[in-house]
């Protein structure tokens, strides 16, 4: 097919992204830091699952590298997909390697915010173990319709050489006023729960994700900062930096599951295969004091 071996520094060309999201949060972002650094970059138009429409889109834009931040993830939140899922296949789905097909067939790599919520704490990764999942092993967290049709993809994928698969999970970002950052969502919950995770600060991971377009980069990638943090943990870090009076409230998870419709992935990711690759990767708790919460310390109470 052409494609660059992995790793291989695309300069041949001119660095042109085709971005698939627009109104997404990532998406949106994304196009902010393409313009930050003066990279060329157009938003996608056509629909994921029609594919004369993306085809289209190649043919008048000519891309070095497509990214897709689109996808369905229910609002307010994945409970939405248990009730939509023919709309959650469309898009998760079909949209999902109709895209990856087309880049294949034009000879493009294809940089796919996927999701890592696709294992749950088990056996062999017990909770607070430090063993995470690593890139090759087979998820194992079916319990929400919205988790299900990630990992079918996922395993699709990896049949396209082409595509580079970036597991996400619990996003957090700078913007502690946008609803879809996990301290958002969090600080509004009436209780919330306290378990462990690995989550993505995407002040730090998005530059690093075109950097891999930059480099070629392919295949599964767990796209999380080092280590895990609890809820507990932010909370504690918000009530430091932005609201000293914040207080909350704990519930088990026998008692959250009587609130929402589909089960919740918990797990720890091992990000070493990133942390080898990009090597000033920050921790996960040093990431949200450095790129979160010192950025916002100086704007509390305002």
């Amino acid at each position: 097919m052409g494609f660059p071996a992995n790793g291989d520094l695309a300069t041949d060309k001119p660095y042109k992204f085709l971005i698939y999201g627009r109104t997404g949060w990532i998406g949106g972002l994304l196009g902010k830091l393409c313009e930050a650094q003066g990279i060329d970059f157009v938003y996608g138009s056509g629909r994921l699952e029609n594919r004369s429409s993306l085809e289209a889109d190649i043919l008048a834009t000519k891309p070095s590298h497509v990214f897709n931040a689109a996808g369905v993830t229910g609002r307010p939140n994945v409970d939405w997909c248990e009730s939509h899922k023919v709309e959650t296949i469309r898009t998760n789905v079909v949209g999902t390697l109709t895209l990856a097909d087309v880049c294949r067939d034009k000879g493009i790599v294809l940089i796919n915010y996927a999701t890592g919520c696709i294992f749950e704490y088990d056996s062999d990764h017990p909770l607070g173990s430090g063993v995470g999942y690593k890139e090759e092993d087979t998820p194992n967290f079916i319990g929400s319709f919205y988790s299900k049709t990630k990992a079918m993809v996922e395993d699709l994928l990896k049949n396209y050489e082409n595509v580079c698969t970036l597991r996400v999970r619990m996003p957090i970002s700078s913007d502690l006023s946008n609803p879809r950052n996990f301290i958002t969502k969090i600080t509004r919950y009436e209780k919330v729960v306290n378990i462990p995770n690995s989550m993505t600060i995407l002040d730090e991971l998005l530059p690093i994700s075109i950097e891999m377009a930059k480099r070629n980069l392919t295949g599964i990638w767990n796209f999380t900062n080092p280590g895990v943090v609890s809820h507990n943990e932010i909370l504690e870090m918000y009530r430091e930096y932005i609201d000293p009076n914040f207080t909350w409230k704990n519930f088990t998870l026998e008692e959250q599951a009587k609130v929402i419709v589909a089960p919740r992935s918990n797990n720890e990711l091992d990000a070493t295969k990133l942390k080898q690759e990009f090597p000033e990767l920050l921790s996960i708790k040093e990431s949200l004091i450095k790129n979160v919460f010192q950025p916002n310390k100086k704007t509390a109470g305002a």
